[in-house]
């Protein structure tokens, strides 16, 4: 049966509304693993004043046999709300939504720090409203409230 191991980085950080992104990953620095057959997660937490590492999630699903392996990482990643990886097919990713983490895929193999410091810039402009629930930002500045506003 498949092992997993969860290590969780001590902090006295306070960083605020914050939320979690997982990097499938080989070398613990790079989003260069496929989600199927990614051993290890990196988590970090993202908020507007920055990030700071969360916890390393090991998945070794080697002796596990299709559908088995999804649902082994899907419950490993519980209470992540992106997962980054450089691939992942559709019934995986579906079952990834279902398990309410966002997948996002990257073209080619990227800096995991590269990729914090960008959702940094997009949470402090203007975030999707999707990140926006997850993370309980308040919607400001939004040119299509005015439709939905009460004259």
């Amino acid at each position: 049966m498949g092992e997993s191991t969860k290590i969780t980085v001590e902090s006295n950080s306070s960083l605020e509304n914050a939320m979690k992104v997982a990097f499938a990953t080989k070398d613990m620095q790079t989003i260069n693993a496929h989600f199927g057959g990614a051993k290890e997660f990196v988590v970090y937490k993202v908020s507007k004043d920055g990030f700071e590492l969360s916890e390393v999630v090991k998945t070794d699903t080697s002796e596990m046999v299709g559908d088995d392996k999804t649902d082994f990482k899907v419950k490993a990643l519980k209470g992540i709300n992106i997962m980054y990886c450089e691939s992942i097919g559709g019934t995986a990713a579906a079952k990834v939504i279902r398990g309410g983490i966002n997948p996002m895929k990257v073209q080619e193999p990227r800096k995991i720090e590269d990729v914090l410091k960008e959702l940094i810039s997009m949470l402090n402009d203007n975030p999707p409203p999707w990140v926006k629930k997850v993370m309980n930002i308040q919607t400001e500045n939004d040119p299509r409230l005015e439709r939905w506003s009460v004259e």
